[in-house]
């Protein structure tokens, strides 16, 4: 038996009103489980310090995918005082990469992503008596461009993003050695397809252990986006680099535990220039 003609405009007019929210839940699969590994990572987190320092990083990556893809990178980053300790613009990408995978291979430039890095709250604010107690917080507003190409390989989202994030911390010292215990949250997002996007919640806890020439540091954290379809990625990375006057060499190994299907290996240098003191107290 058919329904009347009244009954069927009503259900033909129900379907077309909840098709865009059924389509609005359906995940797209722009999701750092399903492209290469400098699609969206994890960024790295802050210890709740900004730098006094201009730094100037460059290292080389490897990553093993656990379906054996390979990739292979020059990553830069630079991290300048804004005329003030207080704050920073960081700018930092994987310049070039080449890779191996299921279908072939390829090269090609990587996203540029900025932020800039605000000290709120530093314990040398505080009366002498005080700081001890009082930890180090800092603020970060970011953007990811759409710089990267092959989309069509899963390479890159070829999307914009943004995110900002708090990262607090403090610091125990012991004749030459420093612990430092830091955490971040924070808030991520990114365009999918058809012009709908991604929102996450970014976490991190660190720690540090720092001595006069050479520093350990272990940092898990990740991002939940709301898909739950490959948009959870959690990593863990170990992090040793020296500290050579103005030079850090280190080595850096992360561990892909959810939606980040990816070992890394990176080996790189930082050089560290004092830029705000005048040159005659130098």
């Amino acid at each position: 038996m058919s329904l009347p003609s009244a009954h069927r405009t009503l259900l033909v007019s129900l379907l077309l009103t909840l098709s865009p929210l059924l389509m609005a839940f359906t995940p797209t699969g722009v999701a750092p489980a399903f492209f290469g590994p400098n699609a969206l990572p994890v960024p790295d987190m802050s210890d709740g310090r900004t730098s006094e320092d201009l730094r100037i990083e460059l290292a080389g990556d490897g990553y093993f995918g656990y379906d054996g893809s390979r990739t292979a990178d020059l990553f830069a980053r630079v991290q300048v005082p804004l005329f003030t300790r207080w704050a920073n613009l960081s700018v930092w990408m994987p310049v070039y990469e080449w890779f191996r995978q299921s279908d072939g291979t390829g090269n090609g430039a990587g996203d540029v992503y900025l932020s800039t890095d605000i000290q709120v709250l530093h314990h040398s604010w505080f009366a002498p008596e005080q700081q001890r107690r009082i930890p180090q917080m800092t603020i970060r507003l970011g953007m990811k461009t759409a710089s990267g190409g092959q989309y069509a390989r899963r390479r890159h989202f070829d999307d914009p993003g943004y995110f900002f994030d708090m990262s607090i911390g403090n610091s125990l010292y012991l004749n030459d050695w420093e612990m430092r215990l830091a955490g971040s949250v924070g808030f991520l997002c990114w365009q999918t397809a058809d012009a709908r996007q991604n929102d996450a919640v970014m976490y991190g806890l660190q720690l540090t252990v720092r001595h006069t020439y050479a520093s350990l540091q272990a940092t898990w954290g990740g991002y939940v986006g709301w898909e739950r379809y490959g948009d959870a990625p959690m990593t863990l990375k170990l992090r040793a680099a020296g500290h050579i006057r103005r030079f850090e060499p280190f080595l850096q190994y992360q561990y892909g535990i959810q939606d980040y299907p990816f070992h890394q290996l990176r080996l790189g240098l930082v050089y560290n220039l004092d830029i705000l003191t005048r040159p005659d107290r130098r």
